[in-house]
C-alpha cells in the first residue's frame, strides 16, 4: 500500500481558522528551533526540495519530512526562500523579546535605562521587521535608516513624556506602564516606515492559484495595519499584567531579599506569556490576506484597469490575494 505524500506547499492544518493558524504558528514559531544549525538547515531545505519531486533518500520517514518541512519554515523566507538572520526569525521572538521586555519592565525608574533599552527593543524590532518583510518590495538603506530612527525617536519620546507625566500626577504603578506605551507607539511608526515601498507602490496580488494580477496599494496598508496590530497584543498582556503583579510581590519580605532576582524572575514570566501569546498575535489575521476586488476597482481604477487585463476571458474575481508578512 502507498504511503500518502505530503503536499509540502500546504499548511498541516486549516488555516481558515484561528485554532488551525494558532497551532500553525506555535509550530512555526517553535523557539527550539533556534539553536538548530545552518548545516542542519540547509540539509532540511534540500531535502524538502527533493522531497518535492520524488526524490528523497530511500526510507526517508513521514516524521522525518514533517520536521524538515518545520525547520525551513521556521528559518527561510516564504517569498525568498533565503536563510534568514537568526535573531531575526519569529522563532527568535521567545527568547529575544522575554529577554528584551523583561529588562524594560524591570529597569524603568531612570531616565537612562527607559532610553537604553527603548533602542535595544527598536534595534531588535527593526531586524525582525527587516527580516520579515514583503521581499517582492525591496527597502533602500535610506528608508531603513528612516524607519529605524523615526520609531527609536517616537518610542524615546513617547517613553520620557509619560515617564515625567505620571511620576508627577499619577499613581507610582502607571510609571511601570511607560515601556508598553512607548512599544506601541514605536511599533505604529516602525512597521509603516520599514515597509513603507509596499504602501507606495502596492503589493502583488493574486488568484486562488497564486496568479500575480496586479498590485494595490490599499493591500499594503491593510497587511501593515494587521501586523502592526498583532505586534501591540504579542506584547501586551506580559507588559499589561506584570506591572502590578510585580508591584504586589516586590512589597514582601522575601521578595526584598532577592533583589538581584527580580530581573530574572520578569524575564521568565514574559517568557510564559510570550510562548503563548506570539503563536496567537501571528493567528489573529490570516496569512495569506484577502482583498475584494470591488475595494481596488474603487479606490485603485488604474490597477483595477491592469488586472482586467491579466485576467484570461475577462473573468475577473471577487477576491484577490496577498502575504500580509510578518
Amino acid at each position: 500500500m502507498a504511503v500518502e505524500r505530503i503536499d509540502l506547499d500546504k499548511p498541516l492544518w486549516d488555516l481558515s481558522t484561528f485554532a488551525g493558524r494558532w497551532k500553525h504558528f506555535a509550530w512555526v514559531t517553535d523557539f527550539r528551533t533556534c539553536t538548530t544549525s545552518s548545516e542542519q538547515l540547509l540539509a532540511a531545505k534540500e531535502l524538502c526540495e527533493q522531497y518535492r519531486v520524488g526524490k528523497e533518500p530511500v526510507g526517508t520517514s513521514k516524521e522525518k519530512i514533517i520536521y524538515a518541512k518545520k525547520l525551513y519554515e521556521s528559518a527561510f523566507h516564504p517569498d525568498t526562500g533565503d536563510l534568514q538572520n537568526v535573531f531575526g526569525r519569529m522563532s527568535f521572538q521567545v527568547p529575544g523579546g522575554m529577554a528584551i521586555t523583561g529588562a524594560m519592565l524591570q529597569f524603568y525608574r531612570t531616565t537612562t535605562a527607559v532610553v537604553f533599552w527603548q533602542w535595544v527593543n527598536q534595534s531588535f524590532n527593526a531586524l525582525v521587521n527587516y527580516t520579515n518583510r514583503n521581499a517582492n518590495s525591496p527597502v533602500s538603506t535610506t528608508q531603513l535608516c528612516t524607519a529605524y530612527f523615526s520609531a527609536t525617536a517616537a518610542a524615546m519620546i513617547t517613553a520620557i513624556g509619560c515617564k515625567s507625566y505620571w511620576q508627577k500626577r499619577a499613581n507610582p504603578l502607571m510609571a511601570r506602564y511607560v515601556p508598553f506605551a512607548a512599544v506601541a507607539a514605536a511599533n505604529c511608526a516602525n512597521i509603516p516606515l520599514m515597509r513603507q515601498v509596499e504602501i507606495a507602490n502596492g503589493v502583488d496580488v493574486c488568484d486562488d492559484n497564486g496568479n500575480k494580477l496586479t498590485k494595490s496599494k490599499i493591500a499594503a496598508v491593510k497587511g501593515i495595519s494587521q501586523v502592526t496590530f498583532s505586534r501591540i497584543v504579542m506584547c501586551a498582556p506580559g507588559m499589561l499584567i506584570l506591572p502590578p503583579i510585580m508591584a504586589k510581590l516586590e512589597t514582601y519580605g522575601w521578595m526584598q531579599r532577592i533583589k538581584p532576582l527580580h530581573a530574572p524572575i520578569q524575564i521568565m514570566l514574559v517568557g510564559c506569556f510570550l510562548t503563548f501569546m506570539v503563536p496567537t498575535a501571528c493567528a489573529l489575521f490570516p496569512q495569506n490576506c484577502s482583498i475584494a476586488v470591488s475595494t481596488i476597482q474603487k479606490w485603485e481604477p488604474e490597477n483595477y484597469e491592469i488586472l482586467k487585463k491579466n485576467c484570461k476571458d475577462g473573468n475577473v474575481p471577487k477576491f484577490l490575494y496577498f502575504n500580509k508578512g510578518l
